[in-house]
């Protein structure tokens, strides 16, 4: 997704008659599962079956013509059918082949299965999600899926720029568990440092304070960033709590941080005393950071992310006009743009299957034998 609105046709090689299993998450809408709506558009649908050699032919085809390969299969899968990295690049030493799994390509857990709700609980993420004293959560937005995209796509590029001056392409290994044990910054420093092991905060920060959600008179909540020291005394002033600037406990950023039970009970009571509106308006005035806990319907009606284009709207032709989210990199020169719908399945089959020099008549063959999607079915 994330190269098809930077411009790059993507062709997405789906199973004959089933596709994509993401299809069939819901919701849907006339049919059409939303969320393949987002992650899928702009890009082209084509069905093969990778059982029959002809399918495979065809695959082998459009490697070739293609400046990058992006799988998912589990490592070993694509070797198996003869379309791994080494036998795609034996072909064309300059394609770039892109493998997102599980685990990674290498390692004693390679060929071990993954989702996004494993990594994150491999990976430490959920022993420090959620509150202290709770079960295990997850985050909920599926941050080792998404994350293990951006890191394939940004190999993708850096892979690209290396050709340019090499000649060769590579391949490029992401996988979901290092995702959130390569972004376990603070807990990793903790543990490295001082041999701690890291538990769940709720909202609060391990290495500053306060930095946290407070909740007010009129129950809604309301984050903070006022671990600096200029705008922790500012805050205290705010809050009508000069007297803790005194109280050595609070004295430092780590002093706070070490006291942070006392410090939010602290706090916690001084928020009480206006509703979150007030005192969102008096922190922006003071230029400390905050913000409210917005539902995800107000997150789509904030001003400021209708602002930065983060809703868009987008004509599906089973769907008809949906709403989906935006680009959140800006370029200034080359922007993104989404280029169209996400594709009905086996949509582009006539449209690339010519390309790679078939005729109309195997084109015919291949729908009639289940090499490709039935045209229309």
């Amino acid at each position: 997704m994330i190269l098809a609105d930077m411009g790059a046709e993507v062709v997405k090689v789906e199973r004959p008659g089933a596709g994509d299993e993401m299809r069939r998450s819901p919701p849907f809408a006339n049919g059409e599962s939303v969320p393949f709506l987002t992650l899928n558009r702009g890009k082209k649908s084509l069905t093969l079956n990778l059982k029959d050699p002809r399918g495979l032919e065809a695959a082998r085809r459009l490697a070739r013509r293609s400046d990058v390969v992006v799988e998912n299969f589990r490592p070993g899968t694509l070797d198996r059918l003869g379309l791994g990295p080494a036998a795609l690049r034996a072909e064309d030493p300059r394609l770039i082949v892109c493998s997102i799994s599980g685990f990674g390509q290498t390692g004693p857990y390679r060929e071990r299965g993954g989702y996004d709700l494993i990594a994150q609980a491999m990976g430490g993420l959920m022993s420090v999600t959620g509150e202290p004293g709770r079960p295990p959560a997850k985050c909920g937005f599926p941050v080792s899926d998404l994350g293990a995209g951006m890191w394939g796509a940004l190999g993708v590029v850096l892979a690209l720029l290396a050709r340019e001056r090499s000649g060769q392409g590579q391949h490029v290994d992401a996988s979901l568990l290092e995702v959130p044990v390569a972004w376990s910054v603070w807990q990793a420093a903790w543990y490295f440092a001082t041999g701690q092991v890291s538990g769940p905060l709720g909202s609060a920060h391990p290495g500053a304070a306060p930095y946290q959600a407070f909740q007010a008179q009129d129950g809604a909540w309301l984050v903070i960033g006022a671990s600096p020291q200029h705008l922790w005394e500012r805050l205290c002033r705010l809050l009508g709590v000069e007297r803790l600037l005194a109280d050595p406990r609070f004295a430092t950023n780590a002093d706070r941080v070490a006291h942070r039970a006392e410090l939010e009970e602290e706090l916690a009571k001084a928020f009480t005393a206006r509703p979150a509106a007030a005192w969102l308006e008096a922190l922006e005035a003071e230029g400390i950071p905050a913000g409210p806990v917005n539902p995800i319907d107000r997150v789509f009606a904030d001003p400021h992310v209708l602002h930065r284009e983060m809703v868009l709207e987008e004509e599906h032709p089973t769907v008809g006009r949906h709403r989906l989210l935006g680009i959140p990199v800006k370029l200034s020169g080359t922007p993104g743009r989404v280029r169209a719908p996400a594709p009905t399945l086996g949509q582009h089959t006539e449209e690339i299957l010519p390309r790679l020099g078939y005729s109309a008549e195997e084109l015919a063959a291949f729908r009639r034998e289940g090499v490709t999607h039935p045209k229309g079915g």
